[in-house]
């Protein structure tokens, strides 16, 4: 038998609420996953500590209480407040959970490196990208938005629970390590060499994304193997961010998948 959730002021509820905030997650290791898509997935790849269902919604969630109660996680249902609560979405939906931050291993192939990238969008979108395009995982300097924020969270779309990331307070001297293991470090410049008439690139490789206002720090643009920079045949100076690692990305996998 299940107890539902009716309070705001619950423990259980108190608890999930405070995964907004970074210095709860950092203390528990845990995050916040919320909607059907996301908690379906988060059930499949992570440890899911605690599910909120809502109670009208209890059999049409049955799978996913079933994945959550065979892993040992605590299931509840709530009545539909709660969820409003315990989300932060514009437009909950029904389940809501906590799960272990993932700590996962950088795989073979390119990694990305983001250099104070502070949007949580923005870091959410390069790590779905950097999924799709079978990158290595993602190395986040200081000042990079939590990528386990909801926010960061949602804009992964799942993502967030299969790819690589590893967090350091001094991005150029995790570079120059990586350095030092074979990998060569891509960096974007305004000077640099045009990025679709380069030569083939190294089969190991860290392609760096700089911030949205102040692009590669200088401590960041000294570990610079190769510099490249977009074409502009307009008017626009730059790109946005993700926009910008996206192009750069799918370029290097047609470069590694589709010439030889």
């Amino acid at each position: 038998m299940f107890t539902t959730l009716t309070s705001t002021s619950n423990e259980k509820v108190r608890a999930m609420k405070a995964l907004s905030e970074g210095k709860v997650r950092k203390s528990t290791g845990l995050m916040r996953v919320e909607g059907r898509k996301m908690c379906y997935e988060a059930a499949r790849e992570l440890n899911v500590d605690t599910l909120f269902v809502d109670e009208e919604k209890l059999t049409e969630y049955r799978d996913l209480v079933d994945l959550c109660e065979a892993q040992g996680a605590n299931v509840f249902p709530v009545t539909a407040h709660i969820i409003e609560a315990a989300s932060e979405a514009k437009t909950p939906q029904d389940v809501v959970l906590s799960a272990k931050i993932p700590a996962l291993q950088l795989k073979e192939g390119p990694l990305v490196a983001l250099d104070g990238v502070q949007d949580p969008g923005n870091c959410g979108t390069i790590l779905r990208t950097c999924d799709a395009a079978g990158f290595g995982g993602v190395l986040m300097g200081a000042g990079c938005a939590d990528p386990y924020s909801p926010k960061g969270v949602r804009a992964t779309m799942g993502s967030l629970f299969r790819t690589p990331i590893v967090q350091t307070n001094d991005l150029a001297a995790l570079l120059n390590e990586k350095k030092q293991e074979g990998y060569a470090v891509l960096v974007s410049e305004l000077h640099g060499q045009d990025f679709y008439a380069r030569e083939r690139l190294p089969e190991k490789m860290i392609l760096v994304i700089g911030s949205e206002g102040r692009g590669v720090s200088d401590a960041v643009m000294e570990t610079a193997t190769h510099r490249f920079k977009l074409p502009m045949a307009g008017g626009a100076e730059s790109l946005n961010a993700s926009v910008a690692a996206g192009i750069l990305i799918y370029d290097i996998f047609r470069e590694r998948h589709y010439t030889r």
